[in-house]
């Protein structure tokens, strides 16, 4: 990771992630507009699908000279934890269905390993923000964050995610965590992976932007 002019750099909004391949991205993008149809679209301000993420940890703002620190730092904390099988299912709201305020996709694996991964990022990620540590995760997928959605629309938002229940919308395996940096604009957020740490090995170091 290299970065030039750190001393007149602004901080970059920053998280950690694990990124979603494409055939899971496009069936929680299929479950999405199911979602979507069912509602004004003024109800939910809906996720790009270029932006789903499994999320590990917001950090906020951090210094440009402290990346390749925080790069050290996560890649640490991945190293003896090793490749994560994990699965997407099931629609849930953020804080009740019956007023939603966020729409997600639980995140799961099947030896709770993923929390594991979740506070050993937070560990090794507490000196680079001043975020409060999250407390107990739950791995998830946000879909969309509700608006101006009234109860009638929240309850036909609620039936159709039950009917959803039991759908499988991806399994795969996690081998890497990026580090993540988020633009915003008035045209939504622009993010950037700025380093990729294996899970059990060596971090590849990359510039890919999304």
């Amino acid at each position: 990771m290299s970065h030039q002019d750190t001393g007149r750099t602004a901080p970059y909004r920053i998280f950690v992630a694990i990124s979603l391949p494409e055939d899971v991205r496009h069936a929680i993008t299929a479950a999405q507009a199911e979602l979507r149809g069912a509602l004004p679209p003024e109800c939910v301000r809906w996720t790009k699908p270029g932006q789903f993420h499994l999320t590990l940890k917001f950090l906020g703002g951090v210094e440009v000279h402290r990346l390749e620190a925080l790069s050290g730092s996560v890649r640490g904390a991945c190293e003896g934890l090793g490749r994560l099988p994990l699965r997407a299912g099931q629609i849930r709201f953020f804080p009740t269905p019956r007023h939603p305020r966020v729409v997600w996709v639980r995140v799961q694996d099947r030896f709770d390993r993923l929390s594991d991964l979740q506070r050993a990022v937070e560990t090794a990620t507490a000196d680079f923000t001043s975020e409060r540590p999250e407390g107990t995760y739950t791995g998830h997928i946000t879909l969309g964050r509700c608006q101006r959605i009234k109860r009638p629309q929240a309850e036909s938002l609620a039936k159709l995610a039950a009917a959803m229940e039991n759908r499988l919308l991806g399994e795969w395996t996690a081998e890497t965590v990026d580090i993540i940096r988020s633009e915003l604009s008035s045209s939504g957020s622009r993010y950037t992976t700025l380093a990729t740490c294996p899970l059990g090995g060596q971090p590849i170091e990359c510039q890919r932007e999304g």
